[in-house]
């Protein structure tokens, strides 16, 4: 059994919450936790959806990191 070791070119992540206060410090934790495979936010895309259920908005964002 041989063990073959890659880099991360690249990785998508995706993230929701109800505050954007939240979202911004899950975003921020995921960047330093990526920032030791060596990856940089290459783009953000985010969104806000109205809840019915919960009758509050809720934040999504899709973060790219890239190599």
């Amino acid at each position: 059994m041989g063990i073959t070791l890659d880099t991360i070119q690249d990785k998508v992540e995706f993230f929701q919450a109800y505050d954007l206060k939240t979202l911004e410090r899950t975003i921020e934790e995921r960047i330093e936790i990526n920032k030791a495979l060596l990856l940089k936010v290459h783009s953000v895309q985010h969104q806000a959806v109205f809840d019915p259920v919960r009758n509050q908005l809720q934040y999504s964002a899709a973060v790219h990191f890239k190599a």
